[in-house]
């Protein structure tokens, strides 16, 4: 793409209303995180999953109706793909038999429309559903922790601090997102936000090997110029790869189907999120804690220069 090609953009100069805009976006998530929590879906808090479809359009409040009658008063019901599909979601009860459930469900809806017939049913147990959501909660720790280790292996600490603080932003906005739209948060969803940590860390590394080069070879500039160039070499790289995604991701999200929709979403908002935070978050800490080309040139051991010394 020609026009990302030798550009000379200011990021750097721009840091300050990146970190409003970061922090803005981040105490939105938080707050809604707090006060709203997350909609888990079935994977998470266990119960039962009924689709169902007609030979026509129905209406959602003849549904929940018909399956009041039947004794199911807290069932949450809504199209999906399109008025004939209907999918139907029951919190667990104790001593509830999912087989029992399904039949008297149908047998409801049935008595108000013959043409209702089953489409898919899923049941997952309360325990079940808390163990997935803790152990998902884990996976996350644990995969920033490794993050963390690898990155300060490779580069240096203050690299590896600008890495993680950008994965956390790109984590939390994203979880945040799933917060305030009240969207299902399961394990596809879970998934999505492991691809995104990978993919905004693929694209901080690229970024980061860059500005180490950079830090090398232009010791006598100032360390903005150092990351603003950086950045801007990398630019072309960054683009392309972000738009060559997000064709992928949307095409799942438009043609996918409601099953991959929330696992769409969570893509399309990472890559968008992870890779405005591989320019601007992790270099920009990096810069706060004072990186330079100092921190990354090798200490020479006295006497290393000089031939045939022995220890």
């Amino acid at each position: 793409m020609q026009i990302f090609q030798n550009t000379n953009y200011d990021f750097t100069g721009k840091r300050r209303y990146a970190v409003f805009l970061s922090a803005a976006l981040l105490i939105l998530a938080i707050a809604s995180l707090a006060t709203r929590g997350l909609n888990f879906g079935l994977d998470f808090t266990g119960g039962t999953l009924l689709e169902v479809g007609y030979s026509e359009p129905v209406e959602l409040g003849e549904v929940r109706s018909a399956i009041e009658r039947a004794g199911y008063d807290n069932a949450v019901v809504q199209h999906f793909g399109s008025s004939r599909d209907v999918m139907i979601r029951l919190a667990p009860e104790e001593g509830q038999l999912n087989a029992t459930l399904s039949d008297d469900i149908l047998k409801a809806l049935k008595a108000e429309n013959e043409s209702v017939e089953m489409r898919r049913q899923e049941f997952v147990g309360p325990q079940v559903g808390e163990e997935l959501r803790d152990d998902g909660g884990l996976a996350m720790l644990i995969a920033l922790a490794f993050i963390l280790i690898y990155v300060m292996a490779r580069f240096e600490w203050r690299f590896a601090v600008g890495s993680i603080a950008a994965l956390i932003h790109d984590v939390v906005i994203v979880i945040g997102f799933f917060s305030i739209t009240q969207m299902d948060f399961d394990l596809t969803v879970l998934a999505a936000v492991l691809a995104v940590i990978g993919y905004s860390l693929n694209d901080t590394i690229v970024v980061f090997d860059r500005i180490r080069e950079n830090f090398l070879r232009m010791r006598k500039s100032q360390p903005t110029e150092v990351i603003n160039t950086s950045l801007n070499q990398t630019l072309s790289r960054t683009i392309i790869t972000s738009l060559t995604t997000l064709l992928v991701v949307l095409a799942m999200f438009f043609l996918g189907g409601e099953l991959i929709h929330s696992f769409a979403t969570a893509l399309l908002v990472g890559i968008i999120i992870g890779t405005y935070s591989s320019i601007y978050v992790a270099s920009s800490v990096a810069l706060a804690l004072n990186v330079n080309s100092a921190n990354l040139i090798p200490v020479e051991k006295e006497g290393a220069d000089q031939p045939g010394q022995q220890l």
